[in-house]
């Protein structure tokens, strides 16, 4: 772990807490936990607690269950089925920029689970007038390093050229020069200097991609990471920010083979394995990315199997959320969507979420975008 110079610091939050927000929150928090105890009492005390501080502090029963309806109310997940499973790590105490780096490897060994991917959450000290939290600056938890080269082609992933050209200014001495060198974390305590920290090997599964017909594609030499850790966003309950909550669930396969290793401004692979499969790319109506985007999303799912390693497919998750939705429906709650996220970036009309419409309204408690 190195100390450095301030990377985008935040701004000091002089925001208080909206009760209203507040007592949004407790009132559906009481109503779907009836045995909480006296609603009307809980109210009291906030408003007490906010007129003294400005803000004021969850249970620990209330910061689990705002952290699952996040989830619940995700518009752009589709794997939401299981919100009530998500694990919550309540390390409010937790302020430093050394504490907080330690427990975020913490989360990815303990979410990894050999293979058997957990959904969790790691929650960290919420913003409070003249205090904020500490934050994480990495968009995920592990991402892949993006080298911009003396020829101008990029090795690594060309999503975080900025994000790894930055860490390097701060002191990074870059990986192996691989194109899947992890990036460091970047954690700004609420005070003082950002600090970079190394994510130990142990901590990040990776999964080599390989496809069960074509031997060539070991040659490719492709691997994604396991645990899909989301870091930037501000967990929002009741009028209260915690900007660093990182969060996983699994991976749906689309995810690597539609987007992180297909994408044309990602690792831009379907030219590479239409070459290996012989295929016509002369002029588009051949369909050969068609094809190769197939291709390689059968190697993603069949190595992630073979690996013994959470994931799941598009077809599957597309009924899995048809049925939250329905769940949603029945209990009287709206179930919030949005169609472009939804729908599958592979495929998307042979999928059931493809056919209707939904709901775009935006609820509380929600993962939003942190406060700079």
């Amino acid at each position: 772990m190195r100390s450095l110079r301030p990377f985008d610091v935040h701004t000091v939050t002089e925001r208080t807490v909206d009760f209203r927000e507040a007592e949004r929150f407790i009132r559906l928090f009481h109503a779907e936990n009836p045995g909480a105890g006296d609603v009307a009492a809980r109210l009291r005390q906030i408003a007490r607690d906010a007129a003294k501080s400005g803000t004021y502090t969850h249970t620990a029963d209330e910061l689990e269950f705002g952290a699952r309806v996040a989830w619940r109310n995700s518009n752009r997940c589709i794997g939401r089925l299981y919100w009530r499973s998500l694990k919550v790590r309540d390390r409010r105490d937790v302020f430093s920029a050394e504490g907080v780096a330690v427990e975020c490897v913490a989360h990815l060994r303990e979410a990894t689970g050999h293979g058997r991917i957990r959904p969790m959450i790691t929650v960290f000290a919420q913003d409070r007038p003249g205090c904020p939290g500490p934050r994480v600056v990495n968009e995920q938890l592990i991402r892949y390093a993006g080298y911009r080269l003396d020829d101008g082609t990029v090795l690594g992933d060309p999503r975080n050229i900025a994000f790894t050209e930055q860490a390097l200014r701060m002191g990074w001495r870059g990986g192996a020069g691989t194109r899947f060198d992890v990036l460091p974390l970047v954690v700004q305590p609420a005070k003082g200097r950002p600090l970079l920290c190394t994510v130990p090997g142990d901590a990040v599964l990776e999964v080599p991609i390989r496809h069960p017909e074509y031997r060539w594609f070991e040659e490719l030499d492709l691997r994604w990471h396991a645990v899909p850790a989301i870091s930037n966003m501000c967990l929002e309950i009741g009028g209260i920010c915690y900007p660093c909550a990182p969060f996983n669930g699994w991976y749906m396969g689309t995810e690597i083979g539609a987007r992180n290793l297909a994408d044309h401004d990602r690792y831009d692979q379907l030219p590479v394995i239409a070459e290996r499969l012989g295929l016509d790319t002369s002029h588009e109506r051949t369909l050969w990315r068609d094809h190769a985007l197939v291709e390689l999303n059968v190697a993603v799912l069949h190595s992630f199997e073979a690996a013994g390693v959470t994931m799941t497919d598009h077809h599957t998750e597309s009924r899995r959320f048809l049925t939250h939705l329905e769940r949603e429906e029945k209990a009287g709650r709206a179930c919030p969507a949005d169609w472009s996220w939804i729908v599958p970036p592979m495929s998307g009309a042979a999928t059931p979420v493809f056919h209707r419409y939904y709901d775009q309204r935006l609820l509380t408690p929600a993962f939003v975008p942190a406060h700079s």
